[in-house]
């Protein structure tokens, strides 16, 4: 049998112009990320600073007790330092030194408190008693809330908070805290559960209970069912930096520092004036002490 002749294939000759983009690309995507960076070292530059202890006001002392801010924080605190600021506190933060409860990250005043008064349908906060009293004795303005259980009793849960939460004028409304879905329940049955904790909490306080959550939770389960009520929103993605008109309250971060507090703790932004946030307390006796 005759031998075939294998012929081989024609190669094509790179064009100079492709070739010299191969060249060119790896700069050109150095480039872009490096500006990339610069920009966004920019955009942050007042955290940066803080956190590096560039700024002149920062003592080497006061950099060495108090933990370095976190950079997004500091932005975003400078961002809205007209807003009042303020912390949410649990047994978790353990014993804190209230007559040292002043500034947040260093700067910014602590304008308000919130406490968690209860869990579930089985216990108060360890903390609460000593936290609720303290908080009032330093004149912040405070409010108390529970944390739900889904698949839990809600009138039982209702009843908890009650019997431990006394509020009076110059308190915040009462708060409910959902952040978990039921894994007992239809989804139907947890909502029918946080209506019967919101209204039974408020036929006793007299005012409409503020509902905190995340912000996924919040689009995809609270929203259309609960427009009556005022939200509080948890939110610590990095490149959120603009308070949403439906949040009242926003918390940015988990991770923030406060003065008297030796751990992290949650940092709030209320959406709104001083005055504005004076006026959400129960001051005009609509409401059992």
């Amino acid at each position: 049998m005759a031998k075939r002749t294998v012929r081989k294939p024609l190669q094509r000759k790179k064009s100079k112009k492709n070739s010299t983009f191969s060249k060119v690309k790896p700069f050109l995507i150095a480039t872009f990320f490096l500006g990339l960076l610069f920009g966004t070292a920019y955009h942050y530059r007042n955290g940066l600073a803080y956190y590096l202890s560039f700024k002149s006001n920062k003592s080497a002392k006061a950099a060495e007790k108090q933990r370095l801010s976190d950079v997004r924080n500091y932005t975003l605190l400078s961002k809205y330092k007209e807003n009042p600021v303020g912390i949410d506190i649990s047994e978790y933060q353990g014993t804190i030194l209230w007559d040292s409860v002043r500034m947040v990250e260093n700067d910014f005043p602590v304008k308000f408190v919130f406490v968690r008064a209860t869990v579930g349908m089985d216990r108060p906060d360890r903390k609460f008693a000593r936290n609720w009293a303290e908080s009032k004795r330093r004149a912040f303005l405070r409010g108390a809330y529970h944390y739900y259980r889904p698949d839990e009793n809600s009138t039982q849960q209702a009843e908890l908070f009650i019997k431990n939460v006394v509020l009076q004028k110059g308190d915040f409304p009462p708060v409910l805290d959902i952040e978990q879905l039921p894994k007992k329940q239809t989804l139907k049955q947890l909502k029918v559960g946080l209506n019967n904790w919101l209204q039974l909490v408020e036929e006793q306080y007299g005012v409409k209970p503020i509902i905190y959550t995340g912000e996924r939770f919040y689009k995809d389960f609270l929203k259309e069912d609960f427009p009556e009520y005022t939200f509080w929103i948890a939110n610590y993605n990095f490149f959120v930096e603009n308070l949403k008109p439906d949040w009242r309250f926003w918390q940015f971060t988990e991770k923030g520092s406060a003065s008297g507090i030796s751990g992290p703790v949650d940092v709030n932004v209320f959406n709104g004036s001083d005055a504005d946030l004076k006026a959400m307390t129960l001051g005009n006796g609509a409401f059992r002490e």
